[in-house]
C-alpha cells in the first residue's frame, strides 16, 4: 500500500476472476483507502488471503486503529469483493448501488445503497449515474479529496490512458454507442472538476483529473478483453 496522494493510499492485489489474455491487464486490480476527518473511507476493497494480503490487511489495521470510524464504499455489484470481511473486521457499513446490496444480503452487513440524486453517503460521498441506458456501475464522488473513483466504465490503460472500456468486440456500432450515447451521460462528472480519478483497473490519474476524463469522453471507446 502507498499514499499516492495526500490522504488517499492504494494498493492491488490479483483480481479473483483472471485469466491469461494477451496480455497482463486486468490481471492486477486496484483498491483505496482514503482518510477524512479521522475517518477510513475503503473503495471496492480486495485482500487476499495471502502473503500479501496478510502484509495489506496489516497496513488497514493500522489506518483504522487510528480512525473514528470506517465506512467501505462500492462502484458497482461485483466489486463488493472483501467488503463484508472488512465490514465485519472494522465494524464498518458499507454503501454503494443496489446490485451490491443484493449480493451482501446474506453476510449480516450494514448495507446502505447510494442512489444518484439521493442523498449523499459520509463525508458527502455522492453516486453519479452514467451510461444510456443506465449503468449498474455508479461512480463516486469525494468531495473532501475532489476524487472520483470508477469501477470499469473509465480505466487507465497501459499507456496510462484514461478511456471509455468495453468487453466487447471492436464494431462500429458499438463505437458510435459510445461516441453518441454513453460518452455524453460523464458531462455531470466533468462539472465536479475532479482532481485526481481513482480507477480499478490501470493506474489512478492524480491531479487535473478533469482533464484526463474529459479527454476519455471524447476518444474512441477502448476495446480490450481484459
Amino acid at each position: 500500500m502507498k499514499e499516492i496522494a495526500p490522504a488517499i493510499h492504494r494498493w492491488t492485489a490479483r483480481h479473483p476472476d483472471w485469466h491469461p489474455t494477451r496480455d497482463d491487464f486486468g490481471r492486477e486490480v486496484g483498491s483505496y483507502a482514503l482518510i477524512a476527518d479521522g475517518d477510513l473511507l475503503l473503495v471496492d476493497p480486495l485482500v487476499l488471503a495471502d502473503e500479501e494480503g496478510a502484509a495489506t490487511a496489516a497496513q488497514l489495521d493500522a489506518l483504522a486503529n487510528t480512525a473514528s470510524k470506517t465506512y467501505i464504499f462500492i462502484t458497482i455489484g461485483y466489486h463488493v469483493r472483501s467488503a463484508a470481511a472488512l465490514a465485519a473486521r472494522y465494524d464498518a457499513t458499507v454503501h454503494g448501488p443496489p446490485q451490491a446490496g443484493k449480493r451482501l444480503a446474506d453476510a449480516g452487513v450494514r448495507f446502505t445503497q447510494l442512489e444518484p440524486g439521493g442523498a449523499p453517503g459520509p463525508h458527502g460521498v455522492r453516486a453519479h449515474a452514467i451510461g444510456k441506458p443506465r449503468r449498474g456501475e455508479t461512480p463516486l464522488f469525494f468531495p473532501a479529496h475532489g476524487a472520483l473513483a470508477f469501477g470499469d466504465a473509465v480505466v487507465a490503460t497501459p499507456e496510462g490512458e484514461l478511456r471509455m472500456w468495453s468487453f466487447d468486440a471492436d464494431e462500429p456500432s458499438r463505437r458510435a454507442f459510445y461516441r453518441d450515447r454513453f460518452a455524453p451521460t460523464l458531462q455531470p462528472l466533468l462539472d465536479l472538476e475532479p482532481k485526481h480519478v481513482l480507477v480499478t483497473h490501470g493506474e489512478p490519474v492524480l491531479n487535473d483529473g478533469a482533464a484526463a476524463l474529459r479527454a476519455a469522453a471524447a476518444a474512441d471507446v477502448w476495446f480490450h478483453a481484459g
